[in-house]
C-alpha cells in the first residue's frame, strides 16, 4: 500500500465517520418529533429506544462473522447507505410500523457500520504506525455537532422530519458511496495487513481471540458510554431541575459537551504519541471523574456547565484509544477483537440512562452523579491494558511499524 492510499483510505474513513455522526445526531435530537408523528406513547417510547441498541448490538455481533469471508471496507460500504435510506425511512413513515421497521433497519446497520468503521481504523492505525484512531472520532464529534445544528434549524422552521432528512441523506449518501472508492485495510504490498497476517485471520501470534483478555477493555468501553449516556440524557434536567437554571440555559451543557469532545479528539492523537495511550487515558479518566465531582456539588448553573466541559475533555479519548488497544492485543483477529468490543458501547448506552434515573428517583440526582464517576475511576485500575505490551506477538518481539505517514 502506497503512502497516497493510505491518506487517501484516512480522508475516506474520516469522512464515514462523520456522515455517522451527523445521520446519528439527526435521528437521537429529533426524538420528540418522531414521538409525536407516529403517536407513541411515553410508556412505549422506552421500548423503541431500547431497540435501536439493543439490534446494533446484533449487527456488530453478525459483522464478526462476515469479515471472516468479506473485508470490513465491503461491509461498511454497504451499511453507511442503508443508515442514511434508513433514518429516512424514519421520516417519511406514517404508521406505528412504519417506524418500527425503519428504527429496526437502522439499528441493524448502525451496529454493522460502527464495527466495520472501527475495524479500518484499527488496520490503518496499524499502517501507519503511530495513533491517528483519536482523529476519526473526531471526525464523528464533528458530524454529531452539524447533525445536532441541522436537527435544531429543523425544529426551529417548524419543518417535518421528512423535510428535514431528505435534502441531507440526498447530499450524504452520494458523498458516502463516492467515498468508500478509498477504503483500505491497511494492508502491505503483499497484500497482507503491516502485521503480517491476512484480512479476518484468526490464528497465528495474537490471533487467539480470548474474551478473559478483552474483558477489561470490555469494562471500560462500558463504564465510557454510561458516562457519556449520563450527559447526553440527564444534562439537561439536572441543570434545570437541580440547579435552577432556565430552560433555555439547559441546553447548554450538551452544547459544551459535544464540542470540548471535538475538541479533546482533535488532539487527543497528539498526546498518545507524546505521553503514551496509557497516560492520555489515565489523565481523560482523572478528569472526567472530576467533571462528575464537580456537577454532583455544583452549588448553580454554572459550576455545573464547567463540570460538563471538564467531562467532554475527559471522556473523549478513551473509546478510541480502547478500540486501538483491542487491535494491538489481538493484531492477528483485530477485526473480532473490535467486533465484540463493540457491542458493549450499545451496553453501556442501554445501562446508562436508566441507571441515572433510577438512582435520581429513588436517591437524589447529585448522588446518582456519584456512579458514573467512581465507574470511570475504575478505568484507572484497568489502564495497563492500554500500553505498548498488549502489542506483543508471541515470543515477546514487538510488532513492526511502518515509516510514519503524513
Amino acid at each position: 500500500m502506497t503512502d497516497a492510499g493510505l491518506r487517501h483510505g484516512r480522508a475516506s474513513l474520516g469522512l464515514s465517520f462523520g456522515v455517522q455522526g451527523v445521520a446519528f445526531a439527526l435521528l437521537v435530537t429529533r426524538i420528540p418529533a418522531i414521538q409525536d408523528q407516529y403517536g407513541i406513547s411515553d410508556g412505549l417510547l422506552p421500548v423503541f429506544l431500547a431497540a435501536v441498541p439493543i439490534l446494533a448490538g446484533a449487527g456488530s455481533v453478525a459483522t464478526e462473522k462476515v469479515v471472516a469471508r468479506v473485508r470490513p471496507s465491503v461491509v461498511l460500504r454497504w451499511a453507511q447507505p442503508l443508515v442514511l435510506l434508513a433514518l429516512l425511512g424514519v421520516g417519511a413513515g406514517r404508521e406505528m410500523w412504519h417506524v418500527a421497521v425503519a428504527l429496526g433497519v437502522f439499528g441493524l446497520a448502525v451496529g454493522a457500520l460502527d464495527a466495520s468503521m472501527n475495524m479500518l481504523g484499527v488496520s490503518l492505525q496499524r499502517a501507519y504506525g503511530r495513533s491517528i484512531m483519536t482523529g476519526f472520532h473526531a471526525a464523528y464529534s464533528l458530524g454529531g455537532i452539524a447533525g445536532a445544528s441541522l436537527a435544531w434549524a429543523g425544529a426551529r422552521w417548524e419543518l417535518s422530519l421528512l423535510a428535514s432528512y431528505l435534502p441531507v441523506v440526498a447530499v450524504l449518501l452520494p458523498v458516502a458511496l463516492i467515498g468508500s472508492r478509498w477504503y483500505t485495510e491497511g494492508k502491505g504490498a503483499e497484500g497482507q495487513r503491516p502485521d503480517g497476517t491476512e484480512a479476518g485471520a484468526g490464528a497465528g501470534a495474537g490471533g487467539a481471540l480470548s474474551f478473559k483478555l478483552l474483558l477489561p477493555l470490555c469494562l471500560i468501553m462500558t463504564f465510557a458510554y454510561i458516562g457519556d449516556s449520563t450527559v447526553s440524557n440527564w444534562s439537561a434536567k439536572y441543570l434545570q431541575d437541580v440547579l435552577g437554571s432556565s430552560e433555555q440555559l439547559a441546553t447548554v451543557p450538551y452544547n459544551l459537551y459535544m464540542v470540548t469532545t471535538l475538541l479533546g479528539r482533535a488532539v487527543g492523537d497528539l498526546g498518545v504519541r507524546r505521553f503514551g495511550a496509557v497516560a492520555v487515558v489515565r489523565g481523560g479518566s482523572l478528569l472526567a471523574a472530576g467533571g462528575f465531582a464537580v456537577v454532583a456539588v455544583a452549588p448553580g448553573a454554572w459550576v455545573g456547565m464547567l463540570g460538563f466541559t471538564m467531562l467532554g475533555f475527559g471522556l473523549c479519548v478513551i473509546v478510541p484509544q480502547t478500540f486501538a488497544a483491542a487491535g494491538r492485543m489481538f493484531p492477528g483477529n483485530s477485526d473480532a477483537a473490535v467486533a465484540r468490543l463493540n457491542i458493549f458501547n450499545y451496553v453501556g448506552f442501554l445501562v446508562g440512562s436508566p441507571l441515572v434515573g433510577a438512582l435520581g428517583d429513588a436517591w437524589s440526582y447529585r448522588g446518582a452523579m456519584l456512579v458514573p464517576m467512581v465507574l470511570v475511576l475504575a478505568t484507572l485500575v484497568y489502564a495497563r491494558a492500554f500500553g505498548p505490551e498488549t502489542a506483543r506477538y508471541g515470543g515477546g518481539h514487538e510488532r513492526p511499524r511502518t515509516a510514519d505517514v503524513g
